[in-house]
């Protein structure tokens, strides 16, 4: 079978380690979930649909060293997540079958420019301006699900020693497999992708220098320092 020729040589895939191992994740497709966490703004809402856009994957850096800070923002925030990476294909994936295309776990931010983002919810338009951008998907190492299991614990985020975000992750709105099964009626999964799941309370402004330290119980931690503006 004859290769295909390119017009130019392709990027090699973006990946992410694998705790406890020499191998890397291949990552495709990054879906983040919104509004995933009760927050003072929507308490007593009823419980609507998950909604989600979608980050390219060369977003995603390995969450070490610098955080750039991006242009065209004078707002830059954090955003801890928890990561769910998929191991399995599928669509119209049953809920109760959903842990099973689970690969494994990572701790995450959903960087974003949200005076950006306050403009596009304004106008109805969509969120992409405000979430894409070099370096806005740092993350920890994968954590395989056979050695962390499902997480249970808490996230957090501090910002220069100051706690900004923690919550359970049993205060998600939407389940892992509530979110993996929604989404599975939108588009096929496929291995490789990944699911940022929302980001509690807290979520503030940074600027550069500042020093973050986040985690999420039994996946892993980071921390990053926030570069000069450009």
């Amino acid at each position: 079978m004859n290769m295909p020729e390119y017009v130019f040589t392709p990027d090699l895939p973006v990946t992410l380690p694998v705790l406890g191992s020499q191998q890397r994740f291949p990552v495709g497709r990054v879906f983040c979930v919104g509004r995933n966490y009760p927050w003072p703004d929507t308490q007593g809402e009823s419980r609507v649909p998950p909604v989600f856009f979608m980050k390219p994957s060369t977003c995603v850096v390995d969450a070490v060293g610098e955080v750039p800070f991006p242009t065209v923002t004078e707002e830059f925030v954090h955003e801890i997540e928890l990561v769910i990476a998929i191991g399995e294909g599928g669509a119209n994936i049953p809920e109760e079958q959903a842990l099973a295309y689970v690969w494994g776990y990572a701790a995450g931010l959903d960087l974003t420019r949200r005076d950006v983002q306050r403009l596009a919810k304004r106008d109805g338009l969509p969120w992409e301006g405000a979430k894409v951008f070099d370096g806005a998907a740092p993350m920890t190492a994968i954590v395989p699900v056979s050695r962390s299991g499902h997480p249970e614990g808490e996230l957090w985020l501090n910002v220069n020693g100051q706690e900004r975000q923690r919550d359970s992750l049993d205060s998600q709105i939407w389940s892992v497999s509530e979110m993996i099964s929604r989404i599975s009626q939108s588009v096929s999964l496929r291995a490789g992708d990944l699911i940022m799941t929302g980001s509690p309370a807290g979520v503030d402004l940074l600027q550069p220098g500042d020093v973050i330290s986040a985690g999420i119980d039994g996946i892993g931690q980071l921390e990053m320092r926030v570069g000069q503006r450009p």
